[in-house]
């Protein structure tokens, strides 16, 4: 287990991801809450199963060092922690004094919810496919629900295939995986009605060279552009000179000519949340899913950067108009769970 103060060399993209913005991060969601600024730091754990350079995980993390640099929190972390071990570091966390333990549970949930019971007095902030259960009051649970994000990054794709051809590497068909590509995929006919896509699941959350050889096949069968769920497809779409949407963070800086735009992940909104109940007192079984809406400031759609002046006006049109629906609530993307399929 790490300690509370640990550092490192880390990754080339690690530094990459990790390493800029982080008290600017927390501004652009509104700064320190004033219910949190004249108290001690949270103690907050984060506990990953993948390294933290990992799309999803990443979010957490960048958000966690941006409290941190803001003085909101003390923050310690264990990456690649096995589901066999998940409980282990759990109860040593909890054990060490930690207020707010985050992390992911899909893999280990009903392993976790059993440690939950045994720290009633430690708040858990962990992402699950199932909804909050007041079974476990000390346990919230979220998800990133970036469908608004994904919908119109897919209009966007739509308007920059030509074959009509989409591939669609993704981890595992859980739901949320499953709602983000379905919302894609929904976006995508907005602009092109008739497109085909190819959907894969690698089995894994980080696995870049399956992910990359699972999207030569894609390209091979057709396929003029990707959605790049998992790491290692916009290497295989630039290799190939295909184009890629991205995932919860942008990668267009390492693929200039390839990543197109991406839905990206803000997890500050729901880390904050979380904190003004700790500090309050006030936490609870809720999910804070929500937190994770565009109206809530919990997605975007990346900067189109080198592609600026490249996706035709009227695909631009209709993503703006459809943005501000989303934001004033007049237009719902659906949330869709269902395994999507190849068509």
């Amino acid at each position: 287990m790490t300690t509370w103060t640990r550092g490192g060399p880390g990754l080339t993209r690690r530094r990459m991801l990790m390493g800029t913005g982080g008290v600017a991060a927390l501004a652009a969601f509104g700064g320190l809450p004033t219910r949190l600024r004249a108290q001690a730091p949270v103690r907050v754990a984060g506990i990953y199963t993948v390294p933290v350079e990992q799309q999803w995980v990443s979010r957490i993390h960048l958000a966690a060092e941006a409290a941190k640099a803001a003085g909101q929190i003390e923050y310690s972390f264990t990456e690649n922690t096995a589901n066999t071990d998940y409980p282990r570091v759990m109860r040593e966390y909890a054990e060490s004094g930690a207020q707010l333990i985050v992390g992911e549970i899909f893999g280990v949930e009903q392993e976790a919810r059993e440690v939950v019971l045994d720290y009633p007095d430690t708040a858990f902030l962990l992402g699950s496919s199932f909804p909050p259960d007041p079974a476990y009051p000390n346990l919230g649970v979220f998800d990133n629900y970036i469908q608004d994000a994904s919908y119109l990054s897919g209009i966007i794709a739509g308007a920059m295939s030509e074959t009509g051809t989409i591939g669609m590497v993704g981890g595992f068909p859980i739901p949320e995986v499953n709602r983000l590509m379905h919302a894609f995929m929904a976006g995508v006919r907005e602009s092109k009605p008739e497109a085909a896509f190819q959907v894969s699941f690698i089995g894994s959350w980080f696995d870049p060279p399956k992910a990359k050889e699972t999207a030569f096949a894609m390209i091979e069968g057709g396929a003029d552009l990707l959605y790049a769920e998992r790491f290692g497809v916009s290497d295989a779409a630039q290799e190939r000179g295909v184009l890629a949407i991205g995932n919860v963070i942008d990668t267009q800086a390492d693929y200039p000519d390839t990543v197109v735009a991406s839905a990206l992940w803000h997890f500050e909104p729901t880390l904050q949340a979380a904190l003004a109940k700790v500090a309050s007192g006030s936490f609870a079984a809720e999910d804070y899913g929500i937190y994770s809406f565009m109206k809530e400031g919990g997605c975007s759609l990346a900067p189109l950067g080198t592609f600026e002046g490249k996706v035709p006006q009227a695909a631009l049109d209709l993503v703006a108009t459809r943005e501000a629906a989303i934001r004033d609530g007049s237009f719902t993307v659906e949330i869709n769970d269902t395994e999507p399929t190849s068509s």
